[in-house]
């Protein structure tokens, strides 16, 4: 019996998908269970699984754009056994695709779907929305401090670590609360503003920049929000990030730190109408109380829509972050 392999629906606005990575070659034996392939639209990665036991026969190379419902392999359950040299013209042609226009000195290859959304959506928040940043800069000795006290009983009691990002999640609730024109939108000639408290995290995975949103963060726990992050993160390394995860947020936060990011500008979420990136920890001279002294110090970045916010309410903003994050204490008070 031949068992087709089908790209399923995965979202009303999803027409089409791009057959990524086959992880089993044309004529080989799987098992049922075993992930055949990956396929990427312009938003999410999904991973097909085997749904019986077969040999199977590729029809749609990697690399290839098709629409929704297209069958893009075979199944054969009758077939007793594998080949011993599996070839295909489909296989064939894949070998002659992924390294198109190959030289010694250059590879063309397609952009994936996931890629070309990114592209897309960053130059048209550029072209857009009128993006303005605002700087300032954060001591973070008392969350340095908090974290080293309370580590060993939080990764005991909650099985995650306490990281820098709840942390700054919980600063930036406090702070649209202080300052709502920055958890709006625009639309049309209408602001629409929320009373909900969804963040995106931009996550960095092999394929791109994905955002999974933290739900409801003005009710979650530092430890509720670590684990979230954790559980984005595994999805994010594993391919399995589902749409319903990136939808819906109303603020981003970006963290080029890990990388060693010093300073940046970093760009919209549209809708949304701010972002703040987050940097490198560094111990700077810094002037207290009339002394020159040591800390650990973080530039912060605020970019925000500048047709929606004003100067004045981005300066606040951004000083109701490092207040947050310069007296944590504050966060577990909400106040």
């Amino acid at each position: 019996m031949l068992i087709d392999v089908t790209v399923p629906a995965v979202g009303e606005s999803i027409s089409s998908a791009q057959v990524a990575r086959w992880h089993k070659s044309s004529g080989e034996r799987v098992r049922k269970g075993e992930p055949l392939v990956t396929l990427e639209t312009d938003k999410v990665s999904n991973e097909l699984a085997a749904t019986s036991d077969g040999r199977l026969e590729i029809l749609i190379a990697d690399g290839q754009e098709v629409p929704i419902g297209t069958v893009i392999g075979r199944l054969d359950t009758a077939s007793p056994s594998s080949p011993s040299s599996p070839s295909s013209p489909i296989e064939s042609a894949d070998e002659t695709m992924p390294a198109v226009a190959a030289d010694e000195r250059s590879t063309r290859r397609p952009m994936s779907m996931l890629r070309r959304k990114i592209a897309t959506q960053l130059v048209n928040a550029q072209q857009t929305a009128a993006i303005l940043t605002t700087f300032n800069e954060v001591d973070m000795s008392a969350i340095i401090e908090m974290r080293q006290q309370a580590q060993e009983r939080f990764l005991s009691r909650h099985g995650v670590k306490l990281g820098y990002m709840g942390f700054f999640v919980k600063a930036v609730v406090l702070a649209l609360k202080q300052v709502p024109a920055i958890n709006a939108r625009m639309d049309g000639d209408d602001i629409v503003e929320h009373h909900y408290y969804d963040i995106g995290v931009a996550i960095g995975g092999d394929k791109g920049l994905v955002v999974p949103v933290l739900r409801a963060c003005d009710s979650q726990s530092l430890a509720g929000i670590e684990q979230d992050l954790v559980g984005y993160a595994q999805k994010v390394r594993a391919g399995k990030i589902a749409l319903a995860d990136l939808q819906g947020g109303v603020f981003t936060l970006s963290n080029g730190g890990v990388y060693g990011s010093l300073l940046s500008t970093p760009i919209l979420n549209p809708p949304q109408s701010g972002i703040l990136g987050m940097h490198s920890i560094q111990d700077r001279p810094v002037a207290r109380n009339g002394q020159i002294v040591i800390r650990p110090m973080m530039y912060l970045a605020l970019s925000y829509d500048h047709r929606l916010v004003d100067g004045r309410e981005a300066v606040t903003f951004l000083n109701h972050v490092k207040a947050s994050l310069e007296a944590p204490i504050r966060l577990l008070l909400d106040v």
